[in-house]
């Protein structure tokens, strides 16, 4: 049996009412999302002496993530992302011979759905008879430049072999563009300290190359050779010019729910991250442009202090006909699945 409980948090300033729901399995583990921006803050792993290795960053308070000082340096602390995570180039989209200019706070692109995107959003709960939790936004035709109104779900469940999952379904009233994703900010050393210690791996042979604005212009570079390698378990912190930090975009070579995507593990820390997905690609980010801010636990957070397994299709494909359609037409289920696999090292 897996234990969800929720209780309220006060009320968002446009008059919602917060809640954080609790996720608990039979080994301990306690997973921790709030309705706001559908956000995971937290994923506490029980350890042999009865502590909890919680392994991704984030705010005690739901109200922290949407107070001023974080948001001036935003991002995106363990949101969901959409409607079209990463970004557009020129900020602005064609179907079918219609041009959609599309909110920006960037010159040049859109990133991460606009400027107040599904990471900004009061999401509804949505009851179920499963052991699981449905979290609903219904996105109106227009917002942030897409057409159509756009019914998003996304169920989270957690089992009892650690296995903590969460699955997108949209539907559209007109074509629109759609990729989702999601942004936890992983670090598994109880989220202190920095991450150049962690070994990470992406099951990719080749990359996507990227302009000055880092959206993807169409070609796959390979790994091989370059500070991008991570078909082995690698460290960021050991790479050439580590500082310049990791924000890149890796096809898989192999997608879907039998096959690891990404992992990680960090010396000292029983423990490692498996990522499964349905999705073609991993978007691999290490931090280098996080704010100094101070998170869960009075834990101060700067750059690197956590890494992103992003999981979707290619950022900018709406603009490149050689990657994975991302248009979303009436009649059509958009639906997506990752999974995040704990295991002893």
């Amino acid at each position: 049996m897996v234990d969800i409980s929720e209780q309220q948090h006060g009320t968002h300033p446009n008059g919602k009412a917060i809640f954080v729901y609790t996720l608990k399995n039979q080994p301990g583990t306690i997973v921790q999302i709030t309705n706001y921006g559908a956000i995971i803050m937290a994923i506490k792993i029980k350890k042999s002496n009865n502590t909890y290795n919680d392994i991704v960053l984030g705010f005690d308070e739901p109200s922290q993530y949407w107070s001023d000082e974080y948001l001036t340096n935003y991002p995106y602390y363990g949101a969901s992302i959409g409607r079209y995570g990463n970004r557009i180039d020129k900020a602005s989209i064609n179907i079918d011979g219609t041009e959609y200019k599309l909110n920006s706070h960037n010159p040049g692109f859109q990133l991460h759905g606009g400027v107040e995107g599904f990471d900004k959003k009061v999401w509804e709960r949505i009851p179920s008879s499963e052991q699981e939790l449905i979290l609903q936004y219904i996105s109106p035709d227009g917002e942030e430049g897409f057409p159509g109104d756009l019914t998003v779900q996304i169920v989270f469940k957690l089992n009892n072999e650690n296995e903590l999952s969460y699955e997108y379904k949209a539907t559209t009233t007109k074509p629109t563009a759609v990729n989702i994703t999601h942004h936890s900010y992983f670090n598994l050393n109880n989220g202190e300290g920095n991450i150049h210690n962690h070994l990470l791996k992406v099951n990719a042979s080749n990359y996507l190359e990227q302009d000055d604005n880092y959206c993807t212009t169409g070609k796959e570079i390979p790994v091989e050779g370059t500070r991008n390698d991570f078909k082995n378990f690698n460290k960021t912190g050991t790479i050439e010019n580590p500082e310049e930090g990791i924000d890149i975009s890796f096809p898989l070579d192999d997608s879907g729910l039998n096959h690891v995507a990404a992992e990680a593990y960090v010396d000292g820390q029983d423990i490692k991250l498996q990522v499964f997905t349905t999705e073609p690609l991993v978007h691999l980010y290490n931090s280098r442009w996080s704010p100094a801010i101070v998170g869960k636990n009075g834990t101060q957070y700067a750059a690197f202090s956590g890494f992103c397994f992003e999981t979707q299709k290619h950022p900018n494909a709406i603009r490149i006909d050689s990657f994975p359609n991302t248009i979303l037409r009436p009649g059509e289920t958009y639906q997506t699945k990752t999974v995040y696999k704990l295991t002893s090292k």
